[in-house]
């Protein structure tokens, strides 16, 4: 369903069980960072009602995300990190070209989140699946199915916003790019790396 071309090694499992801790940090900052690009997405294409009105809704479940993976590292006697650099992220946004029309950056900027979004689905589906804490695995689950209409919403407006031709192509290319990112990563203890 999500088109990723490499799967994550499911031993990925294991390095997040040894790290529960910092997995959870680096979670709620990846769910910061959902609700910062929405943000940033109303603000970039205020003309876009449409768009604006989704990601509205989006930034208040993130947050709302937010809220439940910390109040987990609380519930644990933990407190919240310091955010790292997401390096699966700062290697995907180089993939396209910087520049070009308004929709054209709009169509790249809509297709990395939707990629980002499909990626932590995957994820979280693993981890759902293969978490010995049952409690942690159920949380998890829920948070897969959410990730999933991120996904698809993502993907869904780039192809209406720019040509669905053109755009199914850069998809194509992007996942390509991504599986490429991941031969290196899924040795970390990171939601994407």
């Amino acid at each position: 369903m999500l088109g990723l071309k490499l799967p994550t090694d499911p031993r990925w499992v294991n390095i997040v069980e040894k790290n529960i801790d910092e997995i959870l940090t680096d979670h709620a900052y990846c769910e910061q960072k959902a609700a910062a690009t929405a943000i940033s997405l109303i603000v970039s294409f205020p003309e876009y009602t449409e768009l604006v009105q989704e990601m509205v809704a989006l930034v208040r479940e993130e947050m709302g995300h937010f809220k439940m993976v910390h109040d987990r590292i609380i519930d644990r006697g933990q407190i919240l990190g310091r955010d790292r650099k997401d390096e699966y992220v700062l290697e995907l946004i180089k993939f396209f070209p910087k520049g070009g029309s308004r929709t054209t950056q709009l169509v790249h900027r809509l297709l990395y989140a939707a990629l980002i979004e499909a990626r932590s689905c995957e994820r979280f589906r693993l981890l759902s699946e293969e978490l010995e804490d049952k409690e942690l695995a159920n949380f998890y689950h829920k948070l897969m199915i959410s990730e999933a209409g991120h996904y698809t919403m993502f993907l869904k407006f780039a192809r209406q916003y720019g040509d669905r031709t053109e755009v199914n192509q850069k998809w194509e290319d992007l996942l390509a790019h991504e599986a490429n990112i991941m031969k290196d990563l899924s040795k970390g203890e990171s939601i994407h790396g």
